[in-house]
């Protein structure tokens, strides 16, 4: 049987290039990504120790979100093909879905469980996992 993490990281070998925001304790599906042979750099508003192969920047995503209103393009470690989050609490999906829109990249999350979307969400089931795709307006 597959776990549901390992079934998460496999959904997203899709993409080259992924930034995860808020690993925290949580590394493996971006471990996973990494050995599938994807680029992998992970955020956090405090230091998380990372896999091997995995990237770390410090960073604030809601202070960063606000920073991208004035039309200015993201720069590292934003520049990818997805953003994703895993246990995304309710009040940070806004801002991480604007970031990924203004990187023209897709972004992907799950929730908490509890918590519904809010904001305009794809839904995939992956296993036992919900997969949240926030609506795009790509560049």
């Amino acid at each position: 049987m597959t776990s549901p993490r390992a079934a998460l990281a496999d959904r997203l070998t899709d993409y080259d290039r992924l930034v995860e925001v808020g690993i925290g304790r949580r590394p493996e599906v971006a471990s996973t990504l990494v050995d599938a042979g994807c680029t992998v750099t992970a955020t956090d508003v405090f230091d998380a120790p990372v896999p091997d192969g995995v990237g770390f920047v410090r960073d604030d995503v809601v202070a960063r979100a606000e920073r991208l209103t004035d039309g200015t393009e993201p720069d590292d470690p934003y520049r990818v093909d997805a953003v994703y989050a895993l246990n995304l609490p309710a009040e940070l999906q806004a801002p991480v879905r604007d970031v990924a829109r203004a990187a023209g990249a897709d972004c992907l999350f799950t929730t908490l469980g509890f918590e519904e979307p809010t904001i305009p969400v794809g839904r995939e089931q992956i296993g036992r996992e919900t997969l949240y795709t926030a609506r795009s307006r790509r560049r």
